[in-house]
Formats: structure tokens, sequence, C-alpha cells
């Protein structure tokens, strides 16, 4: 049945094939690209947002000869992702925009927006498969696993599910190259972005620097046992498992354990103490039905990290996640996301961690 799709264009090869398949298999299609209009974006090279990526998906529309508008999603974009991502690093913690974005913004106010639009769906260029099952609607991983992007999308619920589409995610990123060139897309050659769209020069330290500098302080970077080693920028600018940048002479290779938000501190040690296999979850998110009861899933606790087996256990707002196997740099702010098998069930946000080696 014939039904209209607002598609959600970047300008770039996913999303403008995702509006070719729509098109191709009889649907009315609209394209919308999103522009945020930050002073970020004028310094920085072509990507999300710029006018290069805007002309680019008009050119895109005006090919498969669909109508294309650009909406202004600067206020959302600050309200709800630069907000949030700047007071986590402040903090100590390191947060995950794209999956803020995509609850907010891509799957709040843009697909309120379709609707508002006539829209009966929204469709965008993500890697991953929306799969209805005993009467629920569930994320699925990709067909082409390389490229799934379902960890990224595990806070949408049955109503925004209800109303998605996900075109290419039982392609394979090679096929949607040929699909690109097959339908003569402007963009078919076009090179993927892998930064965070809104920060310049892909620098999320510069970026806080100049958002949030007065918030930041300078302190101790100390070891294992409490010694002073040297000093830190500012928390913000680190996160658990980095090694490069520190400046600190350990007479080992160092890696940050633990950021201590009250002594506005940083702890390093040997690789071996950043290894976790317990650690806690709140703001929880369940696609379907809460988990109540102690079971065992596998757990992912960041994009390109591959899921481990654990044991969750539910106690009122939390999940205490413990692994089979150590994982190292479980990072507070990151989400870990419950998986079994290929579809995902809930997931949360990484709070408490205890290391191994404590």
């Amino acid at each position: 049945m014939k039904k209209r799709v607002v598609v959600a264009m970047s300008g770039g090869v996913d999303s403008s094939v995702a509006a070719a398949l729509l098109r191709d298999k009889g649907h009315e299609v609209i394209g919308i690209t999103m522009c945020f209009n930050l002073p970020e974006f004028k310094r920085k090279k072509p990507g999300c947002c710029s006018l290069s990526s805007i002309d680019d998906a008009r050119r895109v529309a005006h090919k498969l000869g669909i109508k294309h508008y650009v909406l202004n999603m600067q206020k959302e974009l600050e309200e709800y992702v630069i907000s949030d991502f700047c007071s986590e690093y402040i903090i100590g913690k390191t947060p995950n925009p794209c999956i803020v974005c995509n609850q907010y913004i891509k799957f709040g106010s843009l697909l309120r927006k379709s609707i508002a639009l006539g829209g009966n769906f929204l469709a965008t260029g993500h890697y991953a498969r929306i799969i209805k099952s005993g009467g629920l609607y569930y994320i699925n991983k990709a067909e082409d696993l390389l490229k799934d992007q379902s960890y990224f999308l595990y806070r949408l619920g049955q109503k925004e599910l209800s109303s998605v589409m996900f075109p290419i995610g039982g392609y394979s990123k090679e096929e949607i190259r040929k699909l690109a060139r097959k339908f003569k897309l402007p963009v078919a050659e076009k090179k993927e972005s892998q930064e965070i769209c809104f920060l310049p020069r892909d620098d999320y330290r510069e970026f806080l620097r100049e958002r949030v500098r007065r918030k930041i302080k300078s302190g101790f970077v100390v070891d294992l046992n409490g010694r002073v080693l040297g000093e830190h920028k500012g928390i913000a600018y680190y996160t658990i498992g980095q090694r490069q940048g520190l400046g600190i002479a350990a007479g080992y290779p160092a890696y940050i354990l633990e950021i201590n938000r009250e002594k506005n501190s940083i702890i390093i040690g040997p690789k071996e103490h950043a290894f976790s296999r317990e650690f806690w979850v709140n703001n929880l998110h369940f696609a379907g039905r809460p988990i109540k009861k102690r079971v065992a899933l596998k757990v992912k606790i960041r994009y390109n990290h591959k899921e481990g087996e654990a044991e969750l256990i539910p106690s009122k707002n939390t999940i205490r996640i413990k692994f089979r196997k150590p994982q190292f740099a479980v990072t507070p702010g990151q989400a870990a996301v419950f998986y079994t098998r290929s579809r995902i069930l809930g997931g949360g946000k990484i709070e408490k961690v205890i290391r191994i080696n404590d």
C-alpha cells in the first residue's frame, strides 16, 4: 500500500539510497534535511549540516523527483544534545551524543515534524532493522554487522518504532554503493563521515574549551597509591582507558583508570587495572517488557565493542551487570545495550564501575 514517507536526508549515500529505494517501491517520498546553524559549522570541513551537504541532499531529491525541505533544528540540538554533552564531560563522564540525538531529535522532534507534514513514516539511512514479534517492535542488528548501528537506537520505544523505517538495514555497504550507482545518484562516490556532526574538526576538547572553559578546572593526576604524579588540564578532557596525552612519566605504560569528580583528580595505572567485570546502569529503557528477573544476555558497552556474555541483576531502577569475562575500559556515561542474539531488549547508562583489581 502506497505511503507518504518522510526521509531524513543528510546528503550522504546511505540516506540518499534509502530515499531512492522507497520511491522505487511506489511510496510518496519527501526529503527533509536538518540544519543546526551553529557557529562551529562555519569552520569545519564539509559534513553534517554544512552547505555542501544540504546541497547534496537537494541534488539527490531533484534527481529522484521528490520534494525536499530544510529545517533549522538548532534550538533542539542545543537544548537536548549539546547541553547534555557538555554537562556530562564536566563531571568526568563520557557521553554518547548520537544516542541522545536519536532519542530527542531524529526520532523525537523530526518524527513529530514528519507527521505534521502528513507523513505515515519517517525513514533514515541507519544500518539496523525493525522486527515485530509478539505484537511488539524490536530493533535488530543490520545485515551488515560491520556497519550495524543498532547500539545507537536502543532508546526508541514502541511509539517511535511503529512509525519508523530503516530501508537499508538489509543491505551491505558495498550493495548500497552499487545501488547508488544504479540510481545514478550524484553522491554515489561520496566518502562517509564518522565524526560527531557538531564538532569542529572532530575535536571535542576544542568544542568544550569554547563552550564551557570556565567550568573546567585543572587538578592532580595520581597513581593507585594516591601519589601525585602531575597535573591534568581538567577532567572533561579525559576518558577511561585513555593512554595518550597524559604528559606523565609513570615508568610504565599508564592508562586512565578512574576519574574522580569530587576530588577533581585522575587515577592512572597499568592496563591490567583498567578491566572490569561488574558495573551498574541506570536511566533504563526497554524495547518491550522491562527486565525484572535475573537473566543472562549479551551486553555491548560502546559502539566498537564486541558484546560480551553477562548476567543482569535488576533492582528497582538500576541493573547490576556482571560480565563472564573482564572487559576493558567500562566507562561511566556510555550506554550498555542488552542483546539476545541480534535483538535489542533494552539498555541504560553506565554509572558505577568496579575494577577487577580494586
